[in-house]
């Protein structure tokens, strides 16, 4: 891309130029042991997604995580035109929300400083995207990070621990001018998505306690507003924590080619993909489970689901039920391959799939159909991270050394 870190990847010119880029042949994702019980340091896997090499499917030399920033909880990463590193904040060091960006010089990785003005930061903090054609970063929330450190709590919800608004930043000026609130339907948006189309001036956030998809978009005055355009109901159920589950929708991204947007349900285990060809009414196309909450063998019993979809059963790969649920996405260049991993948040892993914190999570691949639209699970692709050296490890975000669908911006 364009906007890119000195000597990061191949540079396309385009999203749609990505796409014709060469096939992905490593991953690299952060593994957790951090409130797991293991103490060991946090590492970066390097996963080998190359079919035709020997070490298909196997984890590669580790390399440990330190940060160094004095932030809490850090979250997205973006490189800048400029050569710099931003990274977005959850917090501040006592555990309180605080919605605040860090700037890292691209080749030292030493501290800047912060990109917002001082009191400018927000509530809270959790993911953004910014589109320099309109001048505008747009920022979402999660919550307070010492209340949801321990698991998600309802009451902490009624209490204001956790946001509900998507920020917008004048990306020269670094002020922030708006605040979307997006009211219950839209509590806990985190992942935001900006078409890959430079000139666009829209895109998609995913609220995760709602079980909704919001479309951002800037309107005739030259604000900005936001829409409901996918809704995932609750499910009444007996035998789980709560008599409604939500789908909890965690992750998101769009195809290069801005066709398709894809999305995980982390409690209700499956994989959403949505033709959004028209931008304001998606139309579902995929859908596959890989775990979750309700599998038919399990303790819990869906007793009534608007969308009237059986309990699905469990997923088992190359001979392992899969543990969790699926959480991070990342696509292929060429928008055929799905990568997923199952870990959320070490406490909210502890809380509702305690199994992966036993066993570990793991790594899937989708085969899609780009055509006609469908997902189907690669029954010959698993990477079992309850294997490692210093025990099972809780995997997370996904990312290609040259750039993806879901950190590349364009210019």
């Amino acid at each position: 891309p364009a906007a890119q870190c000195k000597g990061c990847g191949p540079g396309y010119k385009s999203p749609l130029d990505a796409m014709k880029g060469p096939r992905e042949e490593i991953v690299y994702l952060p593994c957790i042991y951090r409130n797991t019980g293991i103490q060991k340091p946090d590492y970066l896997a390097t996963v080998d997604v190359d079919p035709k090499s020997p070490t298909y499917c196997q984890i590669v030399e580790p390399t440990d995580v330190f940060w160094k920033t004095g932030l809490a909880n850090p979250h997205t990463t973006h490189c800048l035109g400029s050569g710099q590193i931003m990274i977005s904040s959850m917090g501040d060091p006592s555990g309180n929300g605080k919605g605040g960006f860090i700037l890292l010089d691209g080749e030292t990785f030493e501290v800047v400083g912060n990109w917002e003005l001082p009191g400018e930061a927000a509530p809270f903090g959790y993911d953004f995207w910014y589109q320099p054609q309109h001048n505008v970063m747009m920022s979402t929330e999660w919550g307070t990070p010492k209340f949801l450190a321990d698991g998600f709590n309802p009451e902490h919800v009624k209490e204001g621990r956790y946001g509900s608004m998507v920020h917008v930043w004048d990306w020269t000026t670094h002020k922030r001018l708006q605040s979307l609130d997006l009211g219950e339907e839209g509590a806990i948006p985190l992942e935001i998505r900006f078409l890959h189309d430079p000139a666009s001036s829209e895109g998609y956030v995913g609220c995760a306690l709602g079980g909704n998809v919001f479309r951002f978009y800037r309107t005739t005055k030259g604000d900005w507003a936001a829409e409901k355009v996918i809704q995932v109901p609750n499910k009444k159920v007996e035998g789980w924590a709560l008599p409604e589950m939500p789908g909890l929708i965690t992750d998101i991204l769009i195809s290069l080619d801005d066709r398709f947007l894809y999305f995980s349900n982390w409690l209700h285990g499956d994989i959403r993909q949505y033709d959004i060809t028209d931008r304001r009414h998606p139309r579902l196309t995929g859908q596959v489970f890989l775990g979750g909450s309700i599998p038919s063998d399990g303790p819990v019993k869906v007793l009534e689901d608007p969308e009237n979809q059986t309990q699905p059963p469990p997923r088992v790969i190359k001979g392992k039920r899969i543990p969790g649920s699926p959480q991070m996405l990342q696509l292929s260049l060429d928008g055929k391959r799905l990568y997923v991993t199952t870990s959320l948040y070490s406490g909210w892993d502890k809380q509702f799939y305690p199994e992966m914190i036993k066993d570990g999570s793991v790594m899937m691949q989708i085969d899609v159909d780009t055509t006609s639209g469908g997902l189907k699970v690669n029954e010959n692709f698993l990477v079992d991270f309850g294997k490692e050296p210093h025990g099972p490890a809780l995997a997370h975000e996904l990312r290609y050394p040259g750039g993806d669908c879901t950190s590349d911006i364009w210019l």
